[in-house]
């Protein structure tokens, strides 16, 4: 059974992707929604038979309850392969492997998307492990995404998606500055957003903003915002020694600063 622990607004169409694609698959979340189906919150049951687990929680110490802590996950009985599809620290993600079973197959396999992608089963993963390993899991990621980038060994996925997540946080925060400063200067919003499409500013917030769900949202630490400023700190737990953090840092402050948006 293919097991995805954290089913909320990415992990519940992930699983809907692979019950359309024909896969036994089970959900788990603490807070099970009854409109998603084969969701549950019984850890005993659900640990019985899954075969592999899909990660889609927030971040390391939820990581840490499914794995080790209250849900435990890592010691269910027939447990072969754990996916990683959240976005975490690199550091934290390499270190797994010395935490968990080597007979345990290690992949990390965070995506890109936002939830219209999950929802149209048109991620972005970045992996990383062995190429045997990505093989077998392939069938996976094609049941719920549509563009698949192997970076290299276990750990390198993670690695390419917080500085993916760097840029798309640099273009969050400037994309909502240009707007705000259009709004003042009396500029349509929509036909700002049309000219940068197709000119030099294009970026993926911009070009979807009418189809991402936190594209107005101000920054509250439970949602899609506050998340980026934690792979923010996620990018920067990896920076080369010596490496300038200003920009970064500036870029994660101006999206904790964040106001909703009409």
């Amino acid at each position: 059974m293919i097991g995805v622990a954290g089913c909320g607004r990415m992990g519940a169409p992930m699983l809907a992707a692979l019950h359309a694609a024909g896969f036994d698959a089970q959900g788990f979340d603490i807070a099970a929604a009854p409109e998603h189906r084969g969701v549950t919150d019984d850890v005993a049951a659900f640990a019985t038979d899954v075969e592999t687990l899909i990660t889609v929680v927030r971040d390391i110490p939820q990581t840490d309850e499914v794995l080790f802590g209250a849900q435990g996950f890592v010691t269910a009985p027939k447990l072969a392969r754990i996916i990683l599809c959240s976005t975490l620290s690199p550091r934290y993600t390499v270190s797994l492997r010395d935490r968990i079973p080597n007979h345990i197959t290690l992949i990390d396999a965070p995506m890109s998307g936002a939830q219209i992608a999950a929802r149209e089963a048109r991620l972005t993963f970045m992996l990383g492990g062995a190429d045997a390993d990505l093989d077998a899991a392939q069938p996976l990621f094609a049941a719920m995404g549509k563009h698949f980038h192997r970076m290299g060994k276990f750990g390198n996925g993670m690695q390419a998606k917080v500085l993916n997540n760097l840029l798309a946080a640099s273009h969050t925060a400037m994309t909502r500055l240009v707007l705000d400063w259009a709004c003042a200067a009396g500029l349509d919003e929509d036909g700002l957003l049309d000219l940068i499409h197709t000119s030099s500013g294009q970026n993926w917030f911009a070009s979807h903003f009418d189809q991402i769900e936190f594209a107005r949202d101000g920054h509250s630490d439970d949602n899609s915002i506050g998340i980026l400023v934690k792979d923010v700190s996620s990018a920067l737990d990896a920076a080369p020694t010596d490496a300038d953090l200003r920009l970064p840092l500036a870029v994660q402050t101006r999206i904790a600063t964040l106001k909703p948006r009409p």
